[in-house]
């Protein structure tokens, strides 16, 4: 038996408009029944993993559709505080998620989202620039080491930590060069003592250390510097981060998005991903969640179209169910049966 949308108006007719491409979000099975509705959204039941989902494009398990979640990850990085986002989703979308719902959001997807992202090797030039910073984790004060490419602008590799000696500068550049493949051979910073020692036991007498100020001629910190600007606008809307731990993967997950979504004025549009030729399959926090790895022009919705096909064009299912074929009327009735599965009247003779 198909399964039919509720009426709606075609050709000032109303018509009963078949689903299309339906299918259960958990296991994939066509093999689905109507089961009631919710707050005005249609609710399937599939019959092969006893499971039921709603007709949206929220995700197993979730309520909020894919749209709503992806804008409020990315609001987030873009510096929007909880409250913030949360009025917005309020006002845009006549969602109301709480503060902590949206910060599990964040959370959820920054894990996966970093854990995929370090598959991907940037080609990167042989000047790097790094630098430290301190900032205020729950009274505390902690070292954020970063270190970035002079070429295309890719953060590399960043590193917090509660104290400022050698072993943290030897650990920033191997994490770098473990990032990058390769050992650079220029690296800048400033005038830290650390970085001496750090510098020669990560990468030897091969690369040559550059010890400047940060308004010296030629290049400089100054890059590294204006980063470092925009990661404490950043913390000003964290309003506290409870622990070293959230910390690392709040800031890993900027980190993701400054090198892979936030394109830079300097590199004309581009991200910083793309000059350093990463072929990162999204483009927004949105795909990430969606795993739309594909992206086209248009956007479609994951269980159900819009546009009504030909009905050359309908799916088995959507004529006669998912296991057994519908029964072929007679030869006079068969016109006029496949007009009314398309909901449409008086288009074909």
């Amino acid at each position: 038996m198909a399964i039919y949308r509720d009426y709606q108006t075609i050709n000032s007719q109303p018509v009963r408009v078949p689903y299309f491409d339906i299918a259960c979000k958990y296991c994939g099975s066509r093999n689905i029944i109507k089961y009631g509705k919710f707050r005005g959204i249609q609710r399937f039941f599939c019959k092969d993993c006893k499971r039921k989902f709603a007709d949206n494009d929220a995700l197993p398990s979730m309520q909020t559709p894919i749209e709503q979640v992806g804008a409020a990850v990315g609001m987030y990085y873009e510096g929007q505080s909880l409250n913030s986002i949360r009025r917005l989703l309020s006002q845009i979308y006549n969602s109301h998620p709480s503060d902590s719902t949206i910060y599990r959001w964040v959370t959820k997807f920054t894990k996966s989202a970093v854990n995929e992202a370090k598959q991907y090797k940037p080609n990167v030039g042989d000047t790097w620039i790094a630098d430290e910073t301190v900032l205020d984790i729950d009274g505390q004060n902690v070292w954020f080491w970063d270190i970035i490419d002079a070429k295309t602008r890719f953060l590399l590799a960043s590193y917090i930590s509660r104290t400022r000696t050698t072993k943290d500068a030897q650990k920033l550049m191997e994490m770098a060069a473990e990032r990058a493949g390769k050992t650079p051979k220029v690296v800048i910073t400033d005038r830290l003592a650390a970085y001496l020692d750090g510098i020669e036991l990560a990468f030897g007498a091969d690369t040559k250390h550059m010890p400047r100020r940060p308004f010296s001629v030629g290049e400089n910190t100054n890059l590294i510097e204006r980063f470092h600007g925009t990661l404490k606008d950043r913390t000003k809307v964290m309003r506290g981060l409870k622990d070293v731990r959230t910390a690392r993967l709040i800031t890993k997950g900027w980190l993701l998005h400054y090198n892979f979504l936030r394109p830079h004025e300097t590199l004309h549009g581009k991200t910083p991903a793309g000059v350093a030729g990463v072929e990162f399959p999204y483009r927004n926090w949105q795909d990430i969640v969606a795993k739309r790895r594909v992206i086209t022009p248009k956007q479609t919705s994951a269980t159900s179209a819009v546009i009504i096909p030909a009905i050359e064009d309908y799916p088995a299912h959507a004529k006669g169910g998912h296991r057994r074929a519908a029964r072929k009327p007679s030869r006079a009735k068969r016109p006029q049966r496949a007009l009314v599965m398309a909901g449409i009247s008086g288009v074909r003779k």
